[in-house]
């Protein structure tokens, strides 16, 4: 049960929270782990890669071991001699103190800085990584990771572990907030600009769980199966979108098996494909605990074990005296650490810690929430709400009077002061536990509306938030479903939660609010496409998604129109889950991961394989070959004004050149995302349509923009898998350009050799 006592505001929280980092002097201008040496190495006219080999001619054999592991989890564990020059993150990995190659410390940095009061300085929550893909703003996902990499080094940090981009091939997946949505050129693009923005800022950017990594259940043993076509032209091609756009430093590999063999020791992803194919120079390293071997995953691309050196310490050392790793393959394991480390900066840029700037942050996170928030339903023009017309309103719901949800596992940001759902600063945040950020919508909705009789419903019982419903001028309702790392969802409906021991059925909260006030807006708040059995009754839906510290502010302004939404949907949101390719989740069998044998070797690994036998139909392409009729299309999304289309002509070269006319038709500013996709040739035997391009255009009421979209021919090619890569078919493509994957009002046709 939940504290009734209202959490201090946000900004007293941040101001408190400023206070208390200016009183550690010490931590605000001490650079880490850095001692000043001079060497060949330190040229910066030299390119990373001359950098790195003139400093491993100057390595022994111990010093090249100790940057191929980590050293645990200095956050887990008390101060040790290899962990002391570390930042207290998740992982750590010794530098070479004598040559100035300083330690890589890292943070876990989906959507802001994890596990920040461990230092005294609270980072900023930024929406989940999914909010952001719902803004299709390639601008707004620059400025997302710039924001991450500025805190990352202000806390002392030089390397993120965030940049999720395993599409959404299973919506229940605990990680789906984490994603950028179920279409690899949507996901990848975005993807590549938020590793530019957190490069920028001399940070170690990854790009993560490669690859795969598609549900929770099981994650540690499940094997993959999929055709290489397929893959290459779904979960891979996202991956190769950011890869060779973005230019991460570093991959992470995931933790389940592709098949057969365990992902962070498969030769086909990391040597073939991600080594060979896409001439990736950086390094791999593994998940948390991920590595299986020694030889074998050295062999087959891994270059750093994580966190700790069960693999890849002294068994490593071992099989290099022996002969059994060639020099050759140690040196290039270094080779692409050091090189990754002098390509970012941070050998030339050493960290200093410095106090964040909250404000900054909560303007950043705002922004981008306002431009993530979709409004699914708007009958009527329900919204926005005009404030000084509304005199009573009615908020009900998810904690609505203290908080936002925001997303679990090893995302999860500490809020300013701990839970919102606790006492104000009583209490730390904990594994699997649903932590609410002190943002609250009953004050924002209070602040926007002064002169209205604002009351507040738990909407424990769908009786009472009824009547507290009935006779208001408008009822927002708040609903929420909780997802974390580590978990899949049961099923795609809204959580149902305990509350003075009684059972809350968020559902059956809604659909009696709207039968009792006509005037019901919902706002929902989730990481994952959600059911919706009451969706007729309620004038207007919003989805939310985790909005991160400042969400309250961003939902408020939503709500009252000094924002147009302009979000659109990145995943399908389905009517139920016996529309998925796979209704169900397979169970995994009983897991007991014993301890390593006195021999050293890895536990008997149960059988637990899924098929994606959807291959290449992922999310909408599923919906559109299987003719299913679906809640909320892909890339679906309203605004307080009307967009028209008009005029399109492609024109084909080394690009195909997409150019139409976008009117805002309306009477409010706003901003339209333009929508490309194309249909391929008979013999492509592909989906009907697949996204190949998108623009995100603001316009004032009555204007026009001429709109060129150019479209990489990779984008409309398949995956050739006698060739071992892109075929470019001849034929004829249809191109097709709307505000919707369902509603394309324009279409041209060009042939292509």
């Amino acid at each position: 049960m939940r504290s009734n006592r209202p959490a201090s505001p946000v900004r007293l929280a941040l101001t408190l929270a400023t206070v208390a980092t200016i009183s550690i002097p010490m931590l605000a201008q001490r650079p880490q782990g850095q001692h000043k040496v001079t060497g060949p190495w330190q040229n910066t006219s030299l390119s990373p890669d001359e950098r790195a080999d003139l400093v491993l001619k100057e390595l022994t054999l111990d010093e090249k071991i100790a940057l191929l592991h980590g050293v645990g989890m200095p956050t887990d564990e008390p101060v040790t001699p290899e962990n002391a020059d570390s930042n207290r993150g998740v992982g750590y990995t010794q530098g070479v103190k004598r040559l100035g190659i300083p330690g890589i410390d890292m943070s876990d940095a989906a959507y802001g800085v994890r596990s920040s009061g461990v230092n005294g300085r609270y980072s900023t929550a930024l929406p989940a990584n999914v909010a952001a893909a719902a803004s299709w703003d390639t601008d707004a996902a620059y400025e997302y990771g710039k924001l991450i990499g500025t805190e990352l080094r202000a806390q002392g940090f030089n390397m993120t572990l965030g940049g999720g981009v395993d599409i959404t091939r299973e919506p229940r997946n605990g990680r789906t907030f984490e994603y950028l949505g179920e279409d690899p050129i949507l996901a990848g693009e975005l993807v590549a600009k938020l590793i530019q923005g957190t490069q920028s800022q001399n940070v170690i950017g990854d790009i993560k769980h490669y690859a795969f990594n598609d549900q929770e259940s099981g994650r540690n043993i499940v094997d993959v199966t999929v055709d290489k076509r397929a893959a290459h032209e779904s979960d891979l091609l996202a991956f190769e979108i950011g890869v060779l756009k973005g230019k991460p430093a570093a991959v992470m590999c995931s933790y389940n098996r592709v098949h057969g063999d365990f992902a962070c020791e498969n030769d086909w992803l990391l040597n073939e494909v991600l080594k060979k194919g896409w001439k990736f120079p950086g390094f791999v390293l593994s998940d948390w605990g991920g590595t299986h071997s020694t030889e074998k995953a050295s062999k087959n691309g891994l270059d750093n074990e994580q966190p700790g050196w069960r693999f890849f310490g002294p068994k490593y050392k071992e099989a290099v005296e022996a002969g059994r790793i060639p020099q050759a393959e140690l040196d290039e394991h270094v080779h692409r650490i050091l090189r990754s480390m002098f390509a970012t900066g941070v050998i030339d840029h050493p960290r200093q810690r410095f106090v964040v700037d909250p404000i900054a942050g909560l303007e950043t996170a705002r922004k981008i929430e306002e431009g993530s928030i979709v409004l699914l339903k708007n009958k009527g023009n329900a919204l926005p709400l005009k404030a000084n017309a509304v005199k009573t309103i009615a908020v009900i719901g998810a904690h609505s009077d203290v908080g936002m949800i925001s997303g679990g596992g090893s995302a999860q940001v500490d809020p300013i002061g701990g839970n919102a759902l606790k006492p104000f600063g009583q209490g730390p945040t904990h594994w699997l536990e649903e932590i609410w950020f002190p943002s609250s919508p009953l004050k924002a909705i209070q602040a926007r509306a002064p002169h209205a009789n604002v009351k507040y419903d738990a909407g424990v019982d769908p009786a009472a938030a009824a009547a507290a419903a009935k006779g208001a001028d408008v009822a927002i309702v708040f609903a929420y479903r909780w997802e974390s790392e580590g978990m899949d969802l049961p099923n795609l409906s809204l959580e149902k939660y305990k509350a003075d021991g009684k059972e809350v059925d968020q559902d059956a909260v809604i659909a009696a609010v709207a039968a009792a006030n006509p005037h019901t807006v919902v706002v929902l708040e989730s990481g994952s496409p959600v059911t919706m059995p009451w969706v007729d009754a309620p004038a207007a839906i919003l989805e939310a998604w985790y909005a991160g510290s400042d969400g309250a502010n961003a939902v408020g302004n939503v709500l009252f129109g000094t924002v147009n939404p302009s979000g659109k949907l990145p995943n399908t949101f389905p009517k139920s889950e016996d529309d998925l390719p796979r209704p169900k989740i397979a169970p995994p069998p009983p897991m007991h991961w014993s301890a390593p044998s006195q021999d050293g070797s890895e536990p008997k690994v149960p059988d637990y394989g899924v098929t994606y036998d959807e291959g290449v139909k992922v999310g909408y392409k599923w919906y559109d070959t299987e003719k299913k009729t679906v809640l909320f299309p892909f890339g679906y999304g309203l605004s307080y004004t009307t967009f028209g289309y008009s005029g399109l002509k492609a024109d084909a070269g080394d690009t195909v050149k997409v150019t139409f006319t976008l009117a805002n038709t309306g009477a409010k500013e706003g901003a339209e995302v333009a929508e490309v996709y194309a249909a391929l040739p008979a013999a492509a035997q592909e989906p009907p349509k697949r996204l190949v391009g998108f623009a995100k255009v603001n316009l004032k009421p009555g204007e026009k923009k001429p709109v060129t979209i150019e479209i990489e021919k990779k984008y409309l090619s398949i995956w050739d898998e006698s060739k071992n890569d892109w075929s470019l078919l001849p034929g004829d493509y249809t191109l097709m350009v709307g505000g919707s994957s369902d509603k394309l009002p324009l279409k041209a046709t060009v042939s292509l050799k």
